[in-house]
């Protein structure tokens, strides 16, 4: 059986207390607070709401007794590694410095062949990465199908992971065939 899905209707995580979490989730990453109310199933914990972009929400469940721990969270199955927000190039190439300059340690710009990365700890030690494509597709051709066929070429040519070659060859073929159909 398969049960389609049609997005990302949103994710929850554990926040600490109110506060804290709006100030860097608003504060911090300019995601607008949208609204807060319990927590429907745990009454004691409020269940904030925040805008992640293009409509797409991510919230919290937090309590007031709940101190900021920055604590990298563990790396066990069934746990989240990181969340990834994606951001604008002018955003992203001011992220790292302005990230640094009020308190929040990050790796930089790296390089992940078809998108750079840039990752950071928020206060409770949940890894944030903000990423932004290299490439933007054509009109018509969606991000997905050039991913399909990068990867196609990347398999065929030997190669470890998708770059800039294994993009500019699909988009390429991607719009031949746009123009011959």
């Amino acid at each position: 059986m398969s049960i389609p899905t049609i997005g990302m209707h949103h994710i929850t995580l554990i926040g600490s207390n109110r506060q804290d979490t709006i100030d860097f989730y608003e504060g911090v990453l300019g995601m607008p607070f949208v609204f807060e109310q319990p927590n429907l199933d745990v009454p004691e914990e409020n269940h904030l709401y925040f805008d992640a972009g293009d409509g797409c929400l991510i919230t919290f469940f937090t309590r007031e007794t709940r101190v900021t721990d920055p604590t990298p969270t563990p790396e066990v199955i069934g746990a989240v590694h990181h969340i990834a927000y994606a951001v604008s190039r002018e955003t992203f190439d001011r992220a790292a410095a302005g990230l640094a300059a009020i308190g929040y340690p990050n790796t930089g710009r790296i390089d992940r062949g078809f998108m750079d990365s840039l990752y950071f700890r928020d206060p409770n030690g949940l890894l944030i990465e903000l990423a932004t494509y290299v490439f933007t597709p054509p009109d018509g051709i969606s991000r997905t199908e050039v991913f399909k066929v990068a990867h196609r070429i990347r398999l065929e040519r030997g190669d470890y992971n998708i770059d800039k070659r294994h993009l500019d060859a699909a988009i390429e073929e991607l719009s031949r065939a746009r123009v011959s159909a």
